[in-house]
């Protein structure tokens, strides 16, 4: 199991080869990338590693999977990446039905094929609108797994409970598909209020101790990455966060 660091986090704290002195200097080993890093990805490679850092994991968008797959696959390469994560669904392009949401899955699907293709592990990461229940009480995440039986799953539980619903019956149900977690928490009341309602893990309310070891028994995830969407001081969170997931 590695602790790692999705770097959207830090967005707002750059530059970044600052960010990635304080993530090594925190005791990360590994981070997961996103759309904004892959500007130049052999530069950013060099600055992964002349901080010991890699990056086994990073987010795609649909778009780019399914109509730059070959750019995908060149900044992969480039990074080092070996499992591909399609990170979300634009409000404006999300399914209102049954029929639409397995229509979604079976587009992940193929993108999971294409990545297996050529090497790639591949998984879907969700939000909480894939637990908001549709008319016929179903929840769009049922959907996208069942239509897509053969891709992994990036597990962000804080996301699941923003959405109201209980991440245990999940983890129960599809352990065996997860392949990553994001580790994020939620805000005790009155707190976080600059910060979107978000915490540093381990000082909020989400049992993350219990989580961990929940995880690390029903799942065969490897990566645990720390996420917060928006913190006021990055250094603090990364810091505050690895050293509470290492004491569990």
């Amino acid at each position: 199991m590695n602790w790692s660091f999705q770097l959207y986090s830090a967005r707002n704290f750059l530059p970044w080869h600052e960010v990635l002195t304080i993530l090594s200097t925190s005791g990360y080993k590994e981070v997961e990338g996103f759309g904004a890093v892959y500007e130049d990805p052999k530069a950013f490679r060099a600055g992964l590693d002349k901080n010991g850092l890699s990056m086994p994991t990073a987010h795609f968008s649909i778009d780019a999977l399914e109509n730059d797959f070959d750019g995908v696959q060149r900044t992969a390469e480039a990074l080092g990446v070996k499992q591909l994560v399609c990170p979300y669904l634009a409000a404006e392009a999300r399914p209102t039905d049954t029929a639409g949401w397995r229509g979604f899955g079976e587009r992940l699907a193929m993108a999971g094929e294409r990545a297996k293709a050529a090497g790639y592990g591949f998984a879907w990461h969700n939000h909480d609108f894939e637990f908001a229940p549709l008319a016929d009480g179903s929840v769009p995440q049922e959907h996208i797994l069942s239509a897509a039986p053969d891709i992994g799953w990036e597990i962000d539980v804080a996301w699941i409970v923003r959405g109201g619903a209980d991440p245990q019956p999940w983890i129960d149900r599809h352990g065996h598909r997860i392949v990553a977690v994001h580790v994020k928490d939620i805000a005790k009341s009155g707190e976080g209020l600059d910060e979107d309602g978000w915490s540093d893990v381990g000082h909020g309310t989400i049992d993350w101790a219990g989580l961990i070891k929940t995880l690390r028994g029903k799942t065969s995830a490897k990566h645990f990455i720390m996420e917060q969407d928006n913190p006021n001081d990055v250094e603090r969170f990364a810091r505050r966060s690895i050293a509470a997931v290492k004491a569990y």
